[in-house]
């Protein structure tokens, strides 16, 4: 069992930056491929990056591309998410996500409980 808490979300103008993190209990932490997910008000949610076990492969969608920065820290059982150059179409609800390499993309099986990020114009 993993149990996910975001936090880091905020108001923030367009250009700016900010730095979501997701703290992870449980002692297995570095077992999961760690991933970021969005959803915007009427949007289904998106999957935005992964990180595998050890922090060494990352894959971003091409929304996020070469502005978002996904990282872990196994000792601390964090995984970040840096966003910079935001846009304010990344306004949406963050979520942190932990599940198997073939799973973090679909279907994860733990969801943090979310973080709200505005991106004003």
């Amino acid at each position: 069992q993993v149990q996910l808490v975001e936090s880091g979300g905020g108001l923030v103008q367009a250009g700016g930056s900010l730095r979501l993190s997701c703290a992870a209990s449980g002692r297995t932490f570095s077992r999961y491929y760690m991933g970021w997910f969005r959803q915007a008000p009427g949007k289904e949610r998106e999957f935005l990056a992964h990180i595998n076990w050890n922090g060494d492969s990352t894959y971003y969608a091409d929304s996020v591309k070469g502005r978002f920065t996904i990282s872990r820290d196994n000792a601390k059982n964090t995984v970040d998410l840096q966003m910079n150059s935001l846009k304010p179409e990344d306004t949406a609800v963050y979520y942190c996500a932990a599940g198997a390499y073939y799973t973090i993309a679909t279907m994860p099986n733990y969801w943090g409980q979310g973080t709200q990020v505005t991106v004003s114009s």
